[in-house]
């Protein structure tokens, strides 16, 4: 069973970090949701709170087959926390998928990833990601990377075809009727 880890921070993007452990879940990948600083609730943007499992300093050790981070206005407030850095750099280094949505990109910047690769971010991001495509979806290698909330959709399922492929993102597309044009 693949693995994917999401890491949850005070005002993250809900629809960034719900859409995707949805979808993911519903392919049958074991989703643990991590806290920055602490297991417990944590507070989105909208005032939303998710339950999250586990910190992730406990997870120093686990390996994920997907490391995934929502955006939102809290990104500003972890770009130079450590630990993040440090589990993106790690998870780079042993070829898993890392996926980054909205201003998460700027994470990719912090732990230097971000040379060379083909990505999207949101655009308020431009300033220090002024190589962002302006995509929906990015795929470069193991890197995904995603616009905003309003992508959060093909977010996830990019996710699900880099993790088990593109029948699986098809069988979760479809059940969830999308796209729905």
């Amino acid at each position: 069973m693949k693995r994917a880890l999401i890491i949850l921070h005070p005002g993250f993007e809900e629809i960034e970090a719900i859409t995707p452990i949805d979808l993911l879940t519903r392919a049958g990948v074991d989703v643990t949701i991590a806290g920055l600083d602490s297991a417990g609730l944590i507070r989105g943007k909208s005032g939303i709170e998710v339950q999250a499992e586990i910190a992730l300093q406990a997870l120093e050790t686990d390996t994920f087959d997907a490391v995934i981070l929502p955006g939102g206005p809290g990104i500003n407030d972890i770009r130079s926390h450590s630990t993040v850095c440090d589990h993106l750099k790690a998870q780079a280094a042993s070829g898993g998928i890392i996926g980054c949505i909205c201003a998460a990109p700027l994470l990719l910047l912090d732990a230097n990833l971000i040379d060379g690769l083909n990505y999207t971010a949101f655009p308020a991001t431009s300033e220090e990601l002024p190589q962002a495509n302006g995509a929906p979806v990015c795929i470069d290698g193991n890197f995904v990377t995603s616009k905003g909330a309003g992508t959060a959709h093909e977010f996830g399922l990019a996710l699900i075809e880099q993790l088990l492929g593109i029948e699986a993102k098809n069988k979760i597309a479809e059940s969830i009727c999308w796209p729905h044009a």
